[in-house]
């Protein structure tokens, strides 16, 4: 127990630090966009450039891990809609959205930082390659999925233009190409390349962390609290309990590596999740309260991960 809050405090004190900031004007509020956007456009695409360039693929890209968090992802997206639409009584449109916000995880805010907490550097080459096609894959099928269920709008190839360019503009995106290209090429970095990626690469943590704090304060809890409660629920359990009884009882991916796939699954519900629902003008209450509930939840929730996966 001791080493698992080991693992969890420091990074859950630096999110309570940042929202105690804002809270109590001792940072802007309107500082925590720009640190976030810091974080989502410049440092972590140096973090993931570094880690791809660094990577041995034929460990890294395990199909036996990446596979089983999306079937997780997915299957929280189409149950969770399912849910909001018979039990919630919501319409297609909006069960979309809620069901969006049980699927996307917040790979680099958390993700990233409470992975390498726990199990080093080690474990980033493999949480990098299901990073790589999280946002691009899972934002295209969003919307994908919300065209097709609310046909009140644009049309669908429109919309897919639009994820295709969102895409093709994700820095994300660019950090995980460009770093398995150069690594491809057999790419040397000049040691001041090397030091300014690694620096760009050391503000992740403590600056997404804090932003993310800080940005905690936008979210209040409204009436629709007990759905974005379920939502929550496939988020942070059902999700990662579905990848990991695919990659260890099943395909039998030692734990030692399937725990990289799982404890990313077992994180809260991403920013993306409000953003998508503020685009629909879908469920933006429900999307909110996912992820202020999941955030919240986290701190016992991600406990409880590490202790089943054997920290």
């Amino acid at each position: 127990m001791l080493s698992i809050l080991d693992v969890v405090l420091p990074v859950f004190a630096i999110i309570v630090l940042g929202y105690g900031a804002v809270r109590l004007r001792l940072f802007p509020a309107s500082g925590t966009n720009a640190l976030v956007n810091f974080v989502n456009n410049f440092a972590t695409p140096c973090l993931l450039f570094e880690g791809m360039l660094t990577s041995d693929f034929s460990s890294t890209f395990n199909p036996a891990i990446i596979v089983p968090f999306y079937v997780g992802a997915l299957t929280s997206l189409f149950a969770g809609a399912l849910i909001a639409r018979r039990v919630f009584g919501n319409r297609p449109g909006e069960s979309v959205s809620a069901g969006f916000a049980a699927m996307f995880t917040n790979t680099v805010l958390i993700g990233i930082p409470i992975v390498q907490r726990a199990y080093g550097a080690q474990s980033l080459p493999t949480v990098f390659s299901i990073i790589a096609f999280h946002a691009p894959g899972l934002i295209t099928l969003g919307m994908v999925v919300m065209e097709f269920t609310r046909r009140d709008n644009q049309p669908l190839g429109k919309t897919l233009v639009v994820a295709a360019t969102r895409v093709v503009q994700n820095p994300l995106l660019w950090g995980v190409a460009f770093g398995v290209a150069a690594n491809k090429l057999g790419v040397k970095l000049p040691e001041p390349a090397t030091a300014f990626v690694n620096m760009m690469s050391a503000a992740v943590l403590p600056t997404a962390l804090f932003g993310l704090g800080g940005a905690l304060n936008e979210y209040k809890l409204s009436e629709s609290w007990l759905e974005a409660g379920a939502m929550s629920l496939f988020k942070l359990v059902v999700h990662p309990a579905i990848a990991y009884v695919l990659m260890v009882p099943i395909l039998h991916v030692p734990l030692e590596y399937a725990r990289y796939g799982v404890l990313l699954a077992a994180m809260p519900a991403g920013i993306n999740v409000y953003i998508f629902a503020t685009y629909y003008e879908r469920a933006v209450n429900v999307a909110a309260n996912v992820i202020l509930i999941s955030t919240v939840a986290a701190v016992v929730t991600v406990p409880f991960w590490l202790y089943v996966l054997g920290v």
